[in-house]
């Protein structure tokens, strides 16, 4: 998460209920962060979730073109990954 290398600049300022803010702080407390270190990383994942479960992608034209020849092109042979997905698990 390269976020939390960029300098900080903005504040994000929310209002909660006393019983979510001591929910929230048991939490921070239980990662060993304090409320904002911990709010600010599991927001970013649930950005990210967020972002990555969309169904909807807007592409222009150059990103469709590009995109429809990586649909269109052979696929190359993985022997590795065949055997990996056919073979029994060692788990079985």
């Amino acid at each position: 998460m390269s976020h939390f290398f960029e300098s900080k600049t903005e504040r994000i300022d929310i209002r909660t209920s006393a019983s979510v803010k001591k929910l929230l702080q048991q939490a921070a407390a239980t990662s060993h962060k304090n409320v904002s270190e911990f709010l600010l990383e599991h927001g970013l994942i649930a950005a990210q979730d967020a972002l990555t479960n969309r169904k909807l992608f807007v592409l222009d034209d150059e990103q469709w073109e590009a995109f429809q020849n990586a649909l269109d092109s052979p696929s190359t042979e993985k022997p590795r990954l065949r055997r990996l997905l056919t073979e029994p698990s060692v788990f079985e």
